[in-house]
C-alpha cells in the first residue's frame, strides 16, 4: 500500500500505471481516490493515471492541524516530486478542482493541463455558509444521522447504490476528522481574481442538475481561464457528474488528453 511522507503527512496515493501523459486526479470533499474508479479504467494504460487521498479523508494519515487548499495543493505538487513527475495534467472534482487550481498558480511551469470536474474558484456561497456550518457541526459533535447521510449523498451524488456505498464509508469515518477539512471548505477564499494568470489548456466538465456548485459557477469558470474551452455540460448529473455519468464525462476527458498529448509531440 504506497504512501509517501509530504509536508509532514503520509499521503496515501494509487500509481495505476501507463508510459503515457500523467494526470493526478483529486477527489472532492467526503470522498477519496476510490470516486475515480471509472476514470481509472477509461485512461489507463493510455495515461499514467495517479489517485491520491487528500488530508482528512481515505487512508492518508493527516496531523490533524489546521490547512488550507493551499496546503493541498502543495500536498498535490509534493507528490508530483515523490514520483519523480516534472510536468503533469491536474484533474479535480469540487474540492479538487479547488486544490488544483491553486497548484496552477503556484507551479504554472508544471502544469500541462486541467480538468475541472463540477467546480469553481469562488469562496462558499453566503446561502450555504450557515447551513452547511450547522450539518457538519452536528456531525462532528454527535454523528451522522441517517436524515443527515441521506442529504449529503443526495446533494453530493444522487444515486441510490452509489449513495449507499459512501454513506458506509461517511458511517465508518470517526467524525472529529472532518473539523479541519469543514473550516478549509466552508473558509476557502476567492481566487476568481487570479483565473487570467492560468494560461494551461483546460476541460471543465459540469452536471446540469449539480445543486453544491450551480452552473453559473462554472460558466464563470471557464470565461475565466484563458485555455478553457466551451463548458462539457453532463445532462442529467449532479454534483459528482465523473462518478455517476461516467460514460458521459469520459469520452471529452479522452478527446482532451489526447488532444494535449498531439499538441506535446
Amino acid at each position: 500500500m504506497p504512501f509517501a511522507t509530504i509536508n509532514q503527512q503520509e499521503i496515501h496515493f494509487t500509481d495505476h500505471g501507463g508510459a503515457g501523459l500523467p494526470i493526478i486526479l483529486s477527489h472532492g470533499f467526503l470522498m477519496d481516490e476510490q470516486m475515480f474508479a471509472h476514470q481509472v479504467a477509461a485512461l489507463s494504460p493510455e495515461f499514467r493515471v495517479i489517485t491520491w487521498d487528500e488530508r482528512g479523508f481515505g487512508q492518508t494519515q493527516y496531523d490533524g492541524k489546521p490547512f488550507t487548499y493551499w496546503d493541498s495543493a502543495c500536498d498535490c505538487l509534493g507528490l508530483l516530486d515523490h514520483l519523480d513527475i516534472q510536468r503533469a495534467v491536474l484533474g479535480g472534482m469540487s474540492q479538487g478542482g479547488f486544490l488544483s487550481l491553486r497548484a496552477a498558480l503556484l507551479a504554472p511551469e508544471r502544469i500541462l493541463g486541467l480538468v475541472l470536474m463540477d467546480t469553481q474558484a469562488g469562496p462558499e456561497a453566503v446561502e450555504h455558509v450557515e447551513q452547511h456550518k450547522q450539518l457538519l457541526q452536528a456531525w462532528i459533535s454527535s454523528s451522522l444521522t441517517t436524515e443527515m447521510a441521506e442529504y449529503v449523498a443526495n446533494l453530493i451524488i444522487s444515486e441510490p447504490t452509489e449513495n449507499a456505498k459512501w454513506i458506509a464509508k461517511w458511517k465508518a469515518m470517526n467524525p472529529q476528522q472532518l473539523a479541519n477539512p469543514s473550516r478549509c471548505l466552508i473558509q476557502r477564499e476567492d481566487i476568481s481574481g487570479r483565473l487570467a494568470e492560468i494560461c494551461a489548456p483546460a476541460l471543465v466538465i459540469h452536471g446540469s442538475n449539480d445543486h453544491a456548485i450551480t452552473l453559473n459557477l462554472a460558466e464563470a469558470l471557464c470565461l475565466g481561464l484563458k485555455g478553457s474551452g466551451p463548458l462539457v455540460l453532463v445532462e442529467g448529473a449532479g454534483h459528482a457528474a465523473n462518478l455517476t455519468h461516467a460514460e458521459k464525462v469520459n469520452p471529452p476527458l479522452l478527446a482532451f488528453l489526447r488532444g494535449l498529448v498531439a499538441y506535446h509531440a
